[in-house]
């Protein structure tokens, strides 16, 4: 994940002790009802993942309504880049929360999630029927051919980030570290975060820095860890367990969650085919809002409607914790030393995780005219265009090719 320089260390009028900051250009916090339509405004519109996000809030919260200075933006894009999960949502809970405490954050991050969960678990019922049309089972086929190239194409810009970050790993370093990453994301599948934990210690320990900040790393994921063991048998608690691992265990965001949940849900628990969990991948790109909400589809897949509103309640839960327990917090959680040092190392792995996750997405296509449409999305890419517009190309020609008669595996 690309991290942004801080403006400066502590974010203006954040106190200790303080439930509501300050709003930059007016005396007063806007209404909850401004929140809702506003935050609900971009959680319509918001297509075309983090990067359309950050600009969106930049423009309602710094230009628009300047209910926050240029430097606060900056200072709120690097803090939220240091947690795990989708870095964009965090994003919009905590500029809620900047603008209107502790409420705002929950009525603001609740009005940016809903418009594209409801989206995304709509198409999840429809593309998942089992009396689909062939023209839709050719739509998610086609979608889902695209999405290795997406994957690679996130990861090299990401990359090209990291490899000038100020303070990130370098030279034989980075490169070790995406290696590592990208090898995980191909074999190992669910316990990827394992991995890219080690690379975040492997750096702290290079630096000199005490051994004891190991602990504070490793300490939270005592109790989600023991639950693995609980949830083997399957059912709801099983679905809550790897919704918890997107949302909660996930550093990197976008996809680096995909190996963690293409295991569990395709071949640990069967909740769905891999030609169905590339439509899933594919529909979390195509709707508004984090691709963390493909967690909904599968969800769908185990336990219905609220099989799928409870997996998405898991996985965004952590976010607004963070939030609302940590915002205080966030400047010196920048500053420390045991925080950048294992950035430095679990970034380059987040990045090549991303790489990774291309193979086992590339190896899930079951027909060759997938494969076809996929060498078809990677040139479209590379031409520069966008990762909405490519999928919907590709569900368009797998729609024609499924009324033409083309097989589908589903």
């Amino acid at each position: 994940m690309p991290r942004r320089p801080a403006a400066r260390l502590a974010f203006a009028g954040v106190q200790a002790g303080q439930s509501q900051a300050p709003t930059a250009g007016s005396a007063e916090p806007p209404p909850l009802g401004a929140v809702l339509r506003e935050w609900g405004r971009l959680g319509c519109v918001g297509f075309g993942g983090p990067p359309t996000h950050m600009a969106l809030l930049r423009e309602l919260c710094v230009e628009r309504r300047r209910w926050l200075t240029a430097a606060e933006f900056e200072d709120a894009i690097a803090a939220c880049n240091l947690l795990p999960g989708p870095a964009s949502t965090q994003l919009a809970i905590f500029c809620a929360w900047r603008v209107r405490g502790p409420l705002g954050a929950l009525v603001g991050g609740a009005a940016f999630i809903l418009p594209g969960l409801v989206a995304i678990i709509a198409l999840g019922a429809l593309f998942l029927a089992s009396s689909a049309p062939a023209w839709v089972r050719g739509a998610g086929a086609g979608a889902g051919a695209a999405v290795p190239a997406v994957a690679l194409r996130t990861g090299t810009l990401l990359l090209a980030t990291a490899r000038t970050r100020p303070g990130g790993a370098v030279g034989p370093r980075l490169w070790a570290y995406l290696l590592l990453g990208a090898a995980s994301a191909a074999t190992l599948g669910p316990w990827l975060v394992l991995a890219l934990i080690a690379c975040g210690a492997a750096e702290i320990a290079r630096r000199g820095a005490p051994w004891r900040g190991l602990g504070v790393l490793l300490t939270p994921l005592r109790g989600p860890l023991a639950a693995a063991a609980a949830a083997a048998s399957g059912g709801l608690l099983a679905l809550c367990w790897v919704a918890l691992k997107v949302g909660a265990l996930s550093y990197g965001g976008g996809f680096v969650i995909v190996p963690l949940m293409q295991h569990d849900a395709v071949t640990r628990y069967h909740w769905l085919t891999s030609a169905q969990f590339l439509d899933a991948v594919a529909l979390g790109q195509v709707t508004p809002g984090p691709l963390v909400q493909t967690v909904a589809v599968v969800g769908y897949a185990a336990a219905g409607v609220g099989g799928a509103l409870l997996a998405a309640a898991v996985a965004f839960a952590p976010s607004f914790a963070f939030v609302l327990g940590g915002a205080r917090h966030f400047d010196a959680l920048r500053a420390s030393a045991h925080v950048q040092g294992f950035l430095a190392g679990a970034g380059p792995a987040a990045i090549g995780a991303i790489l990774g996750s291309a193979i086992p997405l590339a190896l899930a296509l079951s027909e060759p005219w997938q494969a076809a449409l996929l060498i078809g999305a990677a040139a479209l890419l590379v031409a520069r265009r966008g990762v909405v517009t490519t999928l919907l190309a590709a569900g368009v020609v797998g729609a024609g090719l499924g009324l033409a008669g083309a097989p589908l595996s589903h």
